[in-house]
């Protein structure tokens, strides 16, 4: 029976996580780099795995040091957790990939104010065990990645004709001599954001009716 709770509050987790709650969505965090950055698929990929990196490095350390952290001094904790790990995948991109570090660069230290990681240090890894505080970082953490990445990959192609950098206008398309512009702009990622929350929050209320 124990198990079976486990399980359930494991898989409740992750589907909050992933939907429920989902950090862009459902809770509106992370929007800046939600519009900055899903311009192109290769820089919605690296900060997506630079900010679900974060997330779980900082689940594992707070919640396990969760018991011994002095509650007045919570905050400064976790912006000290986070900085930490940021600067580790700011050196490894600049060490890695170097033209997505220059692209993005700007925006991999904002990671430290991003309000999604914040906010489950908060709200969940300080209050939770390390297996739970895992899974809800890999929860998260994958949903803002395939948020990035599906609207990227909608702007890339619509705004550039490519995708990772490659071709996939064919050459009969009058795309190709006039991409939409727009779409490589801020207006193209607003559209599209607003486009994704309303889908999602038309289909999250068709499933509670």
């Amino acid at each position: 029976m124990a198990e079976s709770r486990k399980s359930k509050k494991a898989f409740e987790t992750f589907i909050n996580g992933v939907w429920k709650d989902h950090p862009v969505f459902s809770m509106l965090l992370g929007i800046c780099s939600a519009l900055a950055l899903s311009n192109k698929v290769e820089n919605a990929i690296a900060m997506g795995a630079g900010v679900t990196f974060v997330l779980l490095a900082t689940a594992i350390l707070i919640s396990g040091l969760r018991k011994i952290i002095p509650n007045r001094i919570r905050m400064i904790v976790f912006m000290i957790t986070i900085a930490s790990f940021v600067i580790i995948v700011d050196r490894f991109l600049k060490a890695y990939f170097p033209d997505i570090a220059a692209s993005i660069g700007a925006y991999v230290g904002l990671i430290i104010t991003n309000c999604i990681i914040m906010g489950r240090a908060e709200a969940f890894y300080v209050q939770n065990n390390t297996g739970l505080s895992i899974i809800d970082a890999l929860a998260n953490g994958f949903a803002y990645t395939y948020t990035l990445v599906s609207i990227a990959a909608i702007r890339e192609i619509l705004g550039f004709g490519t995708l990772l950098g490659m071709n996939v206008i064919p050459p009969w398309w009058p795309f190709e001599k006039a991409p939409w512009v727009v779409m490589t702009m801020a207006p193209g990622a607003f559209f599209l954001l607003s486009l994704f929350i309303w889908i999602s929050r038309s289909i999250s209320k068709m499933e509670s009716e």
